[in-house]
């Protein structure tokens, strides 16, 4: 202990065993202060209180308490206050040290098999997790933040959604803002907090296309270069095609013919290097059949080309060309596609303004980690705890100091 955790101004002295739970004893050193809680200066003793326990690191599978016997200080300008004790906080019951090897094993296991592997509350854990979060957010530098990622996942039942704001730059990516709703003011409520000074050195931002997402980036940051995100734009397109086959299937069924497209979704819908002998085998026998669904499928495979554009102006002579070809092909979902993105067609082709690249692909990896974050759990019942839980895991959080890492 001495070795590992020394504490300036106390000594361990007896140690015993009780009930498998080994006993620590801790008294403070001879001729030292005890330091007021509030103002944090020495200050002669008043009296003292109950002993009290506080659950430390455990060793071999046993649990260890120190015991402490709290003073009152009499400090001349707030009065009589208790003392300031170093390895815990407040009224907490749990050691620093201890909360930072919960919040450590936070992040692999769930938060249940935390509390029941080393037997404490569910409730130590989340205090343990909020405790390193906190200090983290406080501690954390946003400077020198060029490239943001926004957008929403779902985290319950219905239309609940959950506003995620990550850096996406080379060097860093990281959670920065969860907020409740994707509406205007959650994202306006971001733009707030990370500040006007932060907010006029972002050099570009992705997210997709979310009329209330749009609104605000154009409102907060009109000279921020507004990328249109790649995995959505193809979303997009394997949407109309899966509903164009939709609506196809069941035409062929009433008018008595031969269900051809029966079973034949994911062969359409997934990439040709996912997909398995047998998809592959089914998708050439359905190209040889003129179907409204393999058009819009030929289609939504041609405008694979447009992101091996190395040139704004060439990138935009084949849009220009593709949306005139949907336009004229007859099939109703994939020219609701095209007007979309003919009418942001300034956003779509910003993706080229970067060598980098940029794309909300780096986002959706970190939206699979929160929904793995929260499933682990099987679910949150409170907001702040779903925040809590998401910057520890993706935050990228500076930790509190330690004298030992006790992994």
């Amino acid at each position: 202990m001495n070795k590992t955790y020394p504490v300036k101004g106390f000594v361990y002295g007896k140690v015993s065993l009780e009930n498998n739970v080994v006993v620590v004893n801790v008294t403070p050193r001879k001729n030292s202060r005890a330091i007021c809680s509030v103002c944090h200066r020495p200050s002669p003793t008043y009296d003292h209180l109950k002993e009290r326990r506080f659950k430390f690191i455990p060793l071999w599978g046993l649990a260890v308490e120190l015991c402490y016997q709290p003073r009152r200080v009499k400090c001349p300008e707030h009065g009589v206050k208790i003392e300031k004790i170093p390895w815990a906080d407040g009224k907490s019951s749990v050691c620093e040290p201890f909360k930072l090897f919960l919040a450590h094993w936070a992040k692999s296991l769930s938060w249940k098999e935390v509390a029941r592997h080393f037997k404490v509350s569910w409730q130590n854990v989340f205090e343990s997790v909020h405790y390193v979060v906190e200090y983290g957010l406080k501690h954390r530098c946003l400077d020198n933040v060029k490239a943001l990622g926004v957008d929403e996942i779902q985290y319950r039942r219905g239309h609940n959604y959950l506003t995620l704001v990550y850096q996406i730059d080379s060097h860093c990516r990281r959670l920065l803002f969860v907020g409740k709703d994707r509406s205007v003011k959650t994202l306006l409520r971001f733009f707030y907090r990370f500040g006007k000074e932060r907010t006029q050195q972002l050099e570009a931002i992705c997210s997709d296309l979310w009329k209330a997402y749009v609104k605000v980036i154009k409102r907060k940051i009109p000279e921020c270069v507004h990328i249109l995100d790649r995995f959505h734009v193809m979303k997009y397109l394997n949407d109309a095609v899966d509903q164009t086959r939709r609506a196809e299937t069941a035409q062929l069924k009433h008018d008595g013919y031969e269900p051809i497209l029966h079973k034949s979704r994911w062969c359409l819908l997934k990439n040709k290097r996912n997909q398995n002998t047998s998809q592959l085998a089914r998708l050439r026998e359905l190209v040889q059949y003129n179907l409204k669904t393999i058009r819009c499928y030929l289609l939504k495979e041609a405008f694979g080309h447009f992101w091996t554009y190395k040139t704004r102006w060439g990138a935009e002579r084949f849009l220009k060309t593709w949306i005139t070809r949907a336009m004229r092909s007859k099939l109703p979902e994939l020219k609701k596609v095209a007007k979309r993105l003919r009418k942001h067609q300034d956003l779509l082709l910003n993706y080229f303004s970067f060598k980098e690249r940029l794309s909300n692909g780096i986002v959706e990896g970190l939206n699979l980690k929160a929904k793995l974050t929260m499933r682990k759990s099987f679910g949150f019942k409170r907001l702040e705890t779903i925040e809590v839980a998401l910057f520890h895991t993706l935050g990228n959080l500076p930790e509190p100091p330690a004298t030992h890492r006790f992994y």
